[in-house]
């Protein structure tokens, strides 16, 4: 008896050790003598917490209830603590920064229900962030897939949501960038905009960065220059706060680095005369080798005074700790990662399925959690931190990953999904949305046509959408991933039907020499055609429509060009290619059109049989799909996504346009800048002539490519790409396989700069002749 009750005291002890405190009637007390920015934050604290539960914390410490006590203390810089026992809660912060960021934290940890707020009682955080900078770009412009229609009191709310999750700068783009002047949705003009978001930054005590792109031709031209001086000084005049300028050395801009630095030093002087301590930062994107060169010379030799650090960027052709390594250590690098695009981009989706790429494309509510922070940690140590690279809020979830991992890059990914739902969404979505996320990601990995996933991370998102709340539904975040499940599963419905139809159609072709060459070319058309007539699952196509209507309404996202006036299709609008073909009908149609005109029956079925043998090398011979990853058996990779993520190193898969092409020609592997494609054959008769047939395609038609075999056996020097794409076959000189071996190297023309594409191979038959 004696130890029952022994035992039930211990369980009564443990459960008030876990037992939440409740800070439903609790008040604020605060230092007597508060900053501006101190003065925000508190009212941070007291405006989301009535948004959640309607109820306004009272200041002062007379009043009844639980005391919330916000201090200051010393410690390192933008830290706190925030404790709980007792009945109460402390916030200790070592600077205004710390207290913004204590609040934040206090408010992810706190359980917010109408009329009822509680916390755990038993936390103590003792905490400051690894990485001094962790910002976005935020850049109100039309070609945002959203930003564009934000408000100001949009841009305030987000700028608070990314602060509680610690982060602490923005970066804000000019009125006048690589960009259209105006937008339909833009509720004020540019740079009327600026100066608000500067203004709301300052208020939070958060940094303000500007990307600044040097636009101009010439500036080894003086009157180049002026123009330059006089149109950025009047900029930098209008805005409450500076502390950085970014000038990107490309994408866009184009200018040698001796006269791009002698601009920036005047620049900086201008900039000094309205911001004194503002610095300026610069990259070397897009650089060729020589002007690479030119600018670490520049950097070493002259080590100017002005500049304050370099930006590891999109298009910068070596890899950051290269870059680490050639600058001088008197300058900080910070990161400026892409965290917005799917494809053609700096961290493009790993071996992503191509149904996905033409219907989905670059600028698709995107969020990686475990990709981003395979990124974050391959490519934060040898920096200060990063601004994000954003065009929108379709990579909402990415930012929150960096921030958190910018404040702690052990945090598990898990943890901040749950801590980003339970505070956007509530308590009861903490496990399920976070889960969710995760498996929106997962919808990503392998062929498509495998994934079974997809249709279970549908259903969950159903469950969650059948039992959610009027306000749920309404929020945005809920609205984006819902949008993407019914879409994702839409496509691979979509993906099986047209699969099946185009199977369908090549076997009408099949028996071309028992109906006849024009018959089999009809029924064909007839089988390929039910596409245009047919939405399988339209109920989910038709939601797919009804959520993108909702996140124009909630956040103006614009996922059309035509309804939302989005200002390209390539920028998010994937409403307008839900419905692009996802197999090789549009080729298959120009390809019966060119047959239709032979007049010889033999002549016809001889092209049909190109068709339906279309991947057969003959025997002893080989075939890559080199834009498929289940069928490129002969491609080397020489690194895995967690230690080369921007395939600076390795081979990747990417996307061309598909216009009319076939399949096959819409994806390729690819190398970037002076990388070797390779492919390596083993088994191979060495007694037998072989050659190849190639097609050479990719988003970069006019880059010239090199084939060489062995190291040493050049099949043919730089080329053009054949335009249209077709397949070209060159002959394998008897040496290049005579120890039953073969391997070969692509290569583009060494030394260049720009986006580093353009060695690309869509597919190759090695052919036994």
């Amino acid at each position: 008896m004696l130890r029952r009750s022994l035992l039930f005291a211990l369980l009564a002890s443990l459960g008030a050790l876990c037992a939440d405190l409740d800070l439903t009637n609790s008040h604020l007390v605060t230092p007597a003598a508060l900053s501006k920015q101190e003065t925000k934050a508190i009212e941070m604290l007291r405006s989301e917490v009535e948004k959640r539960t309607l109820i306004r914390f009272p200041l002062g410490g007379a009043a009844e209830g639980p005391a919330i006590s916000i201090s200051r203390a010393s410690g390192p810089a933008e830290g706190y603590s925030l404790k709980t026992g007792g009945g109460s809660v402390s916030i200790s912060a070592n600077d205004p920064r710390g207290m913004l960021f204590g609040i934040g934290r206090l408010l992810c940890e706190m359980h917010m229900r109408r009329g009822q707020i509680t916390i755990a009682d038993n936390l103590n955080i003792l905490t400051a962030p690894k990485y001094p900078l962790r910002g976005h770009q935020l850049g109100y412009r039309p070609k945002t897939n959203s930003y564009d229609g934000w408000s100001v009191a949009l841009w305030e709310q987000y700028i608070r949501d990314l602060a509680v999750f610690g982060t602490n700068a923005a970066e804000l783009i000019p009125p006048r960038s690589d960009d259209a002047r105006d937008s339909p949705l833009f509720p004020l003009p540019p740079m009327q905009m600026m100066v608000e978001m500067s203004r709301l930054l300052d208020e939070y005590g958060l940094d303000v960065w500007v990307w600044y792109p040097a636009l101009d031709k010439d500036y080894s031209d003086p009157k180049t220059v002026e123009f330059a001086l006089n149109e950025w000084g009047a900029v930098f005049q209008k805005l409450p706060r500076v502390d950085a300028v970014f000038v990107p050395g490309g994408d866009p801009g184009h200018t040698q680095p001796k006269f791009l630095m002698a601009l920036l030093e005047k620049e900086t002087q201008v900039l000094h005369r309205y911001h004194p301590k503002a610095q300026m930062w610069v990259s070397p994107q897009g650089f060729t080798e020589e002007w690479l060169d030119e600018f670490l010379e520049i950097l070493n030799r002259e080590q100017p005074e002005w500049l304050s650090g370099v930006v590891f960027a999109p298009q910068v052709r070596i890899s950051i700790a290269e870059l680490r390594a050639k600058v001088p250590k008197r300058y900080p690098i910070r990161h400026y990662p892409d965290i917005t695009h799917s494809l053609q981009s700096q961290y493009p989706v790993p071996d992503w399925d191509v149904a996905y790429a033409v219907t989905e494309a670059r600028e698709v509510i995107n969020p990686r959690p475990i990709d981003e922070a395979a990124i974050f940690r391959r490519t934060q140590p040898n920096t200060i931190g990063f601004l994000t690279y954003s065009e929108g809020c379709n990579d909402d979830v990415n930012k929150f990953v960096w921030s958190a991992l910018g404040w702690n890059p052990e945090a598990n990914v898990l943890d901040i999904l749950r801590q980003y739902s339970r505070y956007f969404l509530g308590d009861e979505y903490e496990d399920s949305f976070a889960q969710g996320l995760l498996a929106l990601e997962r919808n990503w990995r392998g062929p498509l046509a495998a994934n079974a996933g997809v249709y279970t991370t549908l259903a969950q998102f159903q469950s969650m959408e059948r039992a959610s709340s009027p306000e749920t539904r309404l929020n945005w975040r809920f609205q984006q991933a819902l949008y993407r499940a019914y879409y994702d599963a839409y496509i691979r419905r979509r993906l099986f039907s047209e699969t099946a139809l185009e199977e369908s159609a090549m076997d009408a072709l099949r028996a071309a020499k028992t109906t006849g060459s024009l018959a089999a070319i009809q029924r064909a058309r007839e089988i390929l055609d039910r596409s245009l007539a047919e939405h399988p699952a339209e109920t989910w196509r038709g939601r797919v429509f009804e959520l993108a209507e909702a996140l124009f309404q909630s956040i103006r996202m614009q996922l059309s060009v035509e309804k939302y006036k989005a200002i390209s299709v390539d920028r998010g609008a994937t409403l307008d290619t839900i419905d692009a073909p996802l197999n090789s009908r549009k080729w298959l149609e120009t390809r019966f059109a060119e047959i239709g005109k032979l007049e010889i029956e033999t002549d016809r079925l001889a092209a049909i049989d190109e068709i339906v043998n279309w991947t057969n090398p003959g025997p002893g011979g080989f075939y890559d799909d080199l834009g498929d990853p289940a069928a490129q058996p002969h491609l080397v990779r020489s690194a895995d996504y967690v230690s080369d993520p921007a395939f600076l190193q390795s081979a990747y898969v990417g996307f061309g346009t598909p216009r009319s092409y076939r399949k096959s020609f819409w994806t390729y592997a690819g190398s970037l800048n002076d990388e070797p494609l390779r492919m390596r054959y083993t088994g191979l008769d060495p007694l037998a002539q072989y050659k190849i047939r190639v097609v050479y395609a990719g988003d970069s038609p006019r880059q010239k490519m090199r084939l060489v075999a062995n190291g040493g056996i050049e099949i043919h020097p730089f080329l053009e790409k054949p335009a249209p794409y077709r397949p070209v076959e060159f002959d394998l000189p008897r040496e290049a396989t005579r120890k039953g071996e073969l391997n070969l190297a692509w290569t583009r023309v060494p030394g260049q700069g720009g986006n580093g594409r353009g060695c690309d191979v869509a597919e190759i038959w090695l052919i036994k002749k």
